[in-house]
């Protein structure tokens, strides 16, 4: 065998041992290639994108309720960089609580191929959304307010301070300055009848909702100064009253100028930007339809602020909503009792359980005789007729029909209240009968079934008897031989509901709050924050509803669950949209809204 020369045996090991050494010098190049793109996606994602890993913030309900003004602009100015797709406000709710939504907010080609990129991309950019800080406090169990937190926009007062401090000029009829007083609840009522308690009860303007939910919310236990923790945002402007002063005698210019004003003023500000003005609310306390003018004619009825692009981002609370938009909701009339404190409730409904019931039914109201298809004519002799009705008539000049203490007297002594429409679909009779532990029959469900789903119960069988229209109008039904089918044993039970509703439909004297009960601001609030909260949560799963009717709204809160909306229901007939393409079943909306009026100038004559 032929041996190597010792000579040349380094420089051999040295060309044979290079490869090896290259390689390793590869091996610590990719190692550091590979840290260095670690560092660079690491600073992108965590440290620009917002830091996915900080723990939840421990809330301090305390200390957010008395930040200042200043505190408010930095912190809303940070939540507003945070990055997120631009137009992803603009996805419109699967089914709200309210199952409720516009067709308008339905997304195009691009919108939705956002949404899906983002349900695509899972949970892992959640946090790019700036809602996410208000969605974290709900995990907060320690924070009494999370989830609930509400913020509301200091709008400058010609939106509602000054509305108050011009009161003579709010109705043409009425003054309304007295009805303002005691934090919108009007002057106190006399108890020289026995009718009413000792203390709670005042002579509320059914059309003062307004600045009453207005001071309630400044008593609510979970306001904010920091807009990033809201579960949604309050608009504190006088809707109502501002078109109150203007529907008699100005050009449209005037009436639609405070609601162009208040658009323009809330899209400036940041936090309108977060969801497109889909976290926002407004309270009207009047019918829908002094805020749904269908043209730019002079002759037209009211203002256009539901019908402005903004405005049917927000969710409008009235005390009457449409059945065929999906931008407002139906809150109760005030009736005259504002309770102070929970004891004040429970001395209310022990009394109305207690009570001798000698009308087995009453109808307090006016005749329509300009209405060819309202049926109050025809109820007012049936009751006319009847042993057992008792009846107030209500028209021009004096009547006790204009007197709390004689309404609420014949509701107290009646088991069942007629509640018929009138000038439009709703009234506030049958707020005030509930109130006196009377059980209401409505001949429409336009008037309570499909307004009030945040407050009535689904099963209105449980509460109220429905009478069909069309069988007092075309068949002659007998009211008092229906109601006599009810047996003693049901009409207690169903009184019994009824008492047991009236927290939920009252509003508590705004310079208190109750304690164990909810109600009708608490339960409206609450129907608001679950709204919004489903809307966020939608929007971060890439969910869409967009197979949702508009015109079909007021179904949609009746539906089981997955139960497809054009699938016939009974109330169909009630809501179908008439040929000549006016969405108002019951005339011309804008008919019902001067109508309204009327009879407001006929209760103030």
């Amino acid at each position: 065998m032929r041996r190597r020369s010792p000579a040349s045996s380094p420089i051999e090991y040295m060309e044979k041992g290079a490869p090896k050494n290259q390689q390793s010098r590869l091996c610590l190049l990719a190692l550091l290639s590979a840290f260095f793109w670690f560092l660079l996606l690491y600073f992108h994602f965590v440290v620009l994108g917002g830091s996915t890993v900080e723990d939840p913030p421990q809330l301090n309900p305390s200390s957010l309720s008395h930040e200042s003004v200043s505190t408010r602009s930095v912190r809303t100015t940070q939540s507003t960089t945070i990055k997120r797709p631009s137009n992803i406000q603009r996805v419109p709710t699967n089914g709200l609580t309210s199952a409720r939504t516009s067709t308008d907010n339905h997304p195009s080609k691009e919108e939705q191929k956002l949404v899906n990129d983002a349900a695509n991309d899972g949970q892992k950019n959640s946090e790019n959304f700036p809602f996410m800080r208000a969605l974290r406090t709900i995990e907060n169990k320690s924070d009494p307010c999370g989830g609930r937190y509400i913020y509301v926009h200091d709008l400058p007062p010609r939106f509602n301070e000054n509305m108050l401090k011009e009161c003579r000029s709010l109705s043409l009829w009425t003054n309304m300055c007295k009805f303002t007083t005691n934090a919108g609840l009007g002057p106190p009522l006399e108890n020289v009848a026995g009718v009413f308690s000792d203390t709670g009860w005042y002579a509320t303007n059914q059309f003062a909702v307004d600045v009453i939910f207005n001071n309630r919310m400044k008593q609510y236990e979970c306001l904010t100064n920091d807009s990033s923790l809201a579960a949604a945002i309050f608009v504190p402007f006088y809707a109502g009253f501002d078109i109150a002063r203007y529907l008699w005698g100005y050009n449209i210019s005037t009436r639609d100028a405070a609601s162009l004003d208040l658009v323009e003023w809330l899209e400036r500000r940041p936090e309108w930007s977060i969801m497109g003005g889909k976290d926002h609310f407004l309270v009207a306390g009047r019918i829908t339809w002094d805020f749904r003018r269908l043209s730019d004619e002079e002759s037209d009825w009211g203002n256009k602020l539901l019908f402005l692009p903004a405005a049917k981002n927000m969710s409008m609370l009235v005390v009457e909503s449409s059945p065929w938009n999906a931008n407002d909701f139906g809150i109760p009339y005030p009736t005259y009792f504002h309770p102070a404190k929970d004891a004040d409730v429970f001395t209310w409904q022990d009394r109305m359980r207690k009570l001798e019931r000698k009308w087995l039914f009453s109808f307090a109201g006016a005749p329509r005789p300009g209405n060819l298809k309202c049926i109050r004519g025809q109820i007012i002799d049936q009751c006319k007729n009847s042993k057992v009705c008792k009846l107030l008539e209500c028209d021009f000049g004096e009547s006790k029909c204009h007197s709390p203490s004689s309404i609420m007297n014949m509701f107290q002594s009646s088991l069942f209240c007629l509640q018929p429409q009138g000038d439009s679909y709703t009234r506030r009779s049958a707020f005030d009968s509930m109130l006196a532990g009377c059980i209401p029959v409505f001949f429409h469900p336009g008037s309570a079934y499909t307004q009030y789903t945040w407050h009535l119960p689904k099963d209105f069988s449980k509460y109220s008897v429905f009478i069909p229209e069309d069988d007092i109008r075309k068949r002659n039904v007998s009211i008092e031989e229906r109601l006599n089918e009810i047996s003693p044993e049901q009409v207690k039970i169903m009184r019994e509901e009824v008492i047991s509703l009236i927290p939920r439909l009252i509003y508590a004297d705004p310079r208190s709050k109750l304690e164990t009960f909810k109600d009708a601001f608490d339960v409206a609030v609450q129907a608001i924050i679950d709204k919004v909260t489903k809307l966020r949560r939608d929007i971060i799963n890439g969910r869409v509803n967009e197979n949702f009717i508009e015109e079909l709204s007021w179904k949609y809160p009746l539906l089981a669950e997955g139960q497809d909306p054009l699938s016939a229901h009974e109330w169909d007939p009630f809501f179908s949209k008439p040929k000549d393409g006016n969405r108002d079943s019951n005339g011309s909306s804008a008919e019902a809204a001067k109508n309204s009026w009327k009879s407001e100038q006929r209760e103030q004559a």
